[in-house]
C-alpha cells in the first residue's frame, strides 16, 4: 500500500457553505453533535453543482459514482441512456428499482473543479456520492485518521476535509425539515390528483348518461314517428 504522501503545504478544500438543495431522507445513523472524531464517520461534505449547494458523500465501498434523480430534476442536468442498465436495490426503500440513465455532473469544492459520469438513481443518503470509480481515476489516497481525501489533477494538489459532525447532523436536521414539507406538498397533490379523477369519473358517467337519455329519446321519437 502507498505511503500517504506529505500535504502539509497544501491547501486543504473545505466544503461551501449555505443552504442546502432539498433532498427526501439522509442517512439514519446519527452523529455526535460536538467534536472533531472521525473514526465512526463516513466522509460526508458539499459541493456546488450548478452554482447551488449540494450535499456530497464519498464511499470507496461503492461500486459506481450515483447522482439522486432529485438533484438531476431540480437542476435540470441532461440524462444519457445507460449503456448496460442494471437493477438496483440497496440505496432505497422503495424495493428493487431499474437503473437505466446516467448523467455528467460538474462540481467543485473549493478551488478542486471536476465532471464525474454517474448513475441516476433514486438515492436517499444524500445528492451526489463518489464511488470507486472517482477515486480510482483521481489515484485518490485516503487519511484514515482524518478521513481526509488526497490526490493530483495536472500539477496541482487537493486536500478534501469532510464537514465536522455537529455540521453533519445540522445538515440532516436541515434536510429532514425540507423533506417533511416536501412531503407535505406531494401529498397535497396526490389528493388534488385524486379528487380531479372522482371529478373527472362523475363528469363522465353523467355525460354517458345524458347520451343514454338523448338515444331512448330519439328512439321513442322515431317509434312514435312510424305510428
Amino acid at each position: 500500500m502507498p505511503e500517504l504522501e506529505d500535504c502539509s503545504d497544501v491547501k486543504v478544500e473545505d466544503a461551501p457553505r449555505g443552504e442546502l438543495l432539498v433532498t427526501r431522507r439522509v442517512l439514519n445513523a446519527q452523529v455526535k453533535e460536538d467534536g472533531i472524531e472521525q473514526r465512526k464517520n463516513i466522509f460526508h461534505s458539499r459541493c456546488l453543482v450548478n452554482e447551488k449547494i449540494c450535499s456530497l458523500i464519498i464511499d470507496g465501498g461503492s461500486c459506481t459514482n450515483v447522482a439522486s434523480t432529485l438533484m438531476v430534476e431540480k437542476l435540470g442536468l441532461e440524462c444519457l441512456k445507460h449503456p448496460r442498465p442494471y437493477r438496483l436495490q440497496w440505496l432505497n426503500d422503495m424495493g428493487e428499482i431499474k437503473v437505466n440513465k446516467q448523467v455528467l455532473v460538474s462540481f467543485s469544492i473549493g478551488k478542486y473543479y471536476d465532471h464525474v459520469l454517474c448513475d441516476v438513481v433514486p438515492m436517499h443518503a444524500c445528492h451526489l456520492l463518489l464511488g470507486r470509480p472517482w477515486k480510482y481515476d483521481r489515484r485518490v489516497l485516503h487519511d484514515g485518521f482524518k478521513n481526509r481525501y488526497s490526490f493530483t489533477m495536472g500539477d496541482q494538489k487537493f486536500v478534501l476535509a469532510p464537514l465536522a459532525p455537529k455540521d453533519v447532523y445540522e445538515d440532516q436536521m436541515q434536510l429532514k425539515r425540507s423533506m417533511e414539507g416536501m412531503q407535505q406538498r406531494q401529498d397535497k397533490k396526490l389528493q388534488e390528483k385524486h379528487d380531479n379523477t372522482k371529478i373527472e369519473g362523475k363528469v363522465e358517467n353523467l355525460a354517458k348518461r345524458e347520451q343514454k337519455s338523448k338515444s331512448k329519446e330519439k328512439r321513442e321519437s322515431e317509434a312514435e314517428s312510424e305510428r
